[in-house]
């Protein structure tokens, strides 16, 4: 699945205890040959290594473990190397399996658990900036969801809306195009707060940002009779909406994205400031990591690419490398990142990630905190 569709909703459905041994494997993979051809042994060998891992589990029953064992080889068999980035993950139980490929990277591990791993794809899905746009002209609204890289039509809330279809009308048939009067009569109204209230639905159900692209007297009229749109990030006008494949809707609100992006690094910096000015700042993933298991952490901002292999030692995080990393160790941890974000949002707090070397004199992490 892509990272857009890691949804509020799916998200905690993945962290439901489930009956153990629930399996998650993740592995780094490669985007382009040569080295993409070792990523199906590795996974193989990966797939291997969780069987013997059921095998020698007294707490996995031995029809479990087989039932385990045939989920994940239909998971390696579903795997497209066509669609490989950074990395795999991949979950999978007695009865099911699920597969993301991710653009970002993550360390070889077999985990067993009464719930799945999800730290990698909380992360992900924090890193990928997922936003949404309503498209809209005056018989169609169409909601699409995306990443910097593409977006997909998203099927929820009742969206894509048609407006119901008119009994032919001679004298609207005469006008030539989208004229003004087109959104004033009181059937294009009446599906404009339809869509709005659809619209608001799926904004509090899975709050993301949303840029609005349609014919400018669509967004006035969306503007007038409700109030999703109030919250929009960004908006684009432009004829003919629906028409648009979707390569092009993401370029047309490419320049409301990078906009976008600059006013939440702007307010990113903004309250680091002000948290350094009332002496309510951590820096460095030590300090960090500590405000946030204290759930002291309001806003957790990460350089974009910081990565580092840790060994959690009476609280404490000390940086580990080279073959000492290598070595087995229930303690040293290689997504101590992911962990640290997914345990910020479970906190509550905000996470943003930053420009590689913004906060370089903090350690590459800073928080503002509550208190």
């Amino acid at each position: 699945m892509d990272t857009d569709a890691l949804t509020a909703d799916l998200l905690r459905e993945l962290r439901a205890p489930r009956p153990y041994p629930a399996v998650s494997l993740t592995m780094p993979t490669h985007r382009q040959a040569p080295d993409n051809a070792q990523d199906p042994v590795r996974l193989r060998n990966l797939v291997a290594e969780a069987g013997r891992r059921l095998d020698a589990d007294p707490r996995a029953g031995r029809d479990t473990a087989a039932a385990i064992r045939a989920q994940l080889e239909r998971a390696a068999a579903d795997v497209d190397p066509r669609r490989a980035l950074d990395s795999l993950v991949v979950l999978a139980s007695a009865d099911e399996y699920r597969i993301w490929q991710l653009p970002r990277t993550t360390p070889e591990r077999v985990v067993l658990g009464d719930t799945y791993l999800t730290r990698n794809l909380v992360a992900a899905k924090a890193r990928a900036r997922s936003f949404r746009v309503l498209t809209v002209a005056g018989d169609h609204a169409t909601l699409w969801s995306g990443t910097a890289d593409a977006v997909r039509v998203e099927e929820t809330g009742g969206f894509p809306l048609s407006a119901p279809k008119e009994p032919p009308n001679p004298q609207r048939e005469e006008r030539i195009g989208d004229t003004p009067s087109t959104f004033t009569d009181e059937e294009t109204r009446n599906f404009f707060r339809t869509v709005d209230e659809r619209l608001r639905a799926v904004l509090a159900a899975d709050p993301r940002p949303l840029y609005l692209l349609g014919l400018a007297p669509a967004l006035a009229l969306l503007d007038e009779v409700g109030q999703g749109s109030a919250t929009a990030a960004g908006r684009v006008a432009k004829g003919a909406p629906a028409d648009l494949p979707a390569a092009d809707v993401l370029a047309e609100v490419r320049p409301a994205l990078a906009e976008g992006a600059r006013q939440a690094a702007a307010e990113i910096d903004r309250r680091l400031d002000h948290a350094r000015g009332r002496r309510s700042f951590a820096g460095g993933l030590d300090e960090v990591w500590a405000a946030v298991r204290e759930g002291r952490a309001g806003l957790v901002a990460v350089e974009e690419h910081f990565q580092i292999t840790v060994r959690v030692t009476g609280g404490h995080l000390e940086p580990v490398a080279g073959d000492e990393a290598r070595q087995p160790d229930d303690r040293v941890r290689e997504d101590i990142v992911d962990e640290l974000v997914e345990a910020a949002l479970d906190s509550g707090a905000d996470v943003a990630f930053v420009a590689d070397d913004s906060l370089a004199g903090h350690g590459r992490i800073a928080a503002a905190l509550r208190y």
